[in-house]
């Protein structure tokens, strides 16, 4: 089979998703850059499936430039294939991606906000802030084109009523920025429990962001 290796991994950061509990059942969805058949793509979880049952063959590989695409074994692809194709295009240094419906994540979407720079952690999304993407129905090159806004110079961003989304130079890498959001809403929603917390300026920003290019090559 083709990809094995690709397809293996994300199998194997879908039960991640689960018994971490950054998705819970089957919310999220996961993918990775490859090629097939000389074909510029990504592989990507397919609909509907518990991550417990699946096997390399109901991985979907779509190609960048099409639409949903038909295969062999009639598995369709997570319903936010769209997003995750349009990243692609839009970010060449994006090779894998996480969607999740993290609680913390999501709890703080729901406020359609960006989480300002409280903690210089916030600085591994790759910007001074972690912009939230407008609501639009799941699946809908509405919600595609507000999730690209919102990642504009930034690798994670929340989705509005709906989770966050983050990528990365590896499976590895996207996923440990993931939970690194889900950990960030955590401390946030705990720190506004106390009132409003204290920013770190944007000259402050600049240097941690400066720093945290060594960190993430770590």
């Amino acid at each position: 089979m083709k990809n094995l290796d690709l397809r293996n991994q994300i199998i194997e950061y879908s039960l991640k998703l689960n018994s971490t509990n950054l998705s819970p059942l089957r919310s999220g969805n996961i993918s990775v850059r490859a090629k097939e058949d000389d074909k510029d793509g990504y592989l990507i979880t397919p609909s509907g499936k518990k991550y417990e049952t699946l096997k390399p063959e109901d991985i979907v590989f779509m190609g960048l430039n099409e639409e949903i695409e038909k295969n062999d074994s009639n598995n369709n692809p997570s319903s936010e294939w769209r997003f995750h194709r349009d990243i692609y295009v839009d970010k060449k240094n994006a090779l894998a991606i996480v969607h999740a419906h993290s609680p913390h994540a999501t709890a703080v979407s729901s406020h359609g906000k960006a989480i300002p720079s409280f903690h210089y952690m916030i600085a591994l999304a790759g910007g001074e802030d972690i912009k939230c993407a407008e609501y639009a129905t799941f699946g809908t090159e509405e919600l595609s084109k507000n999730v690209l806004k919102a990642l504009q110079d930034r690798c994670a961003c929340l989705m509005s009523n709906h989770g966050q989304v983050a990528f990365g130079k590896n499976l590895e890498q996207a996923f440990e920025l993931a939970q690194e959001v889900e950990n960030i809403c955590h401390q946030y929603t705990i720190a506004l429990k106390l009132g409003q917390p204290k920013i770190l300026s944007f000259e402050e920003m600049k240097k941690v962001l400066e720093k945290a290019k060594d960190y993430k090559k770590g």
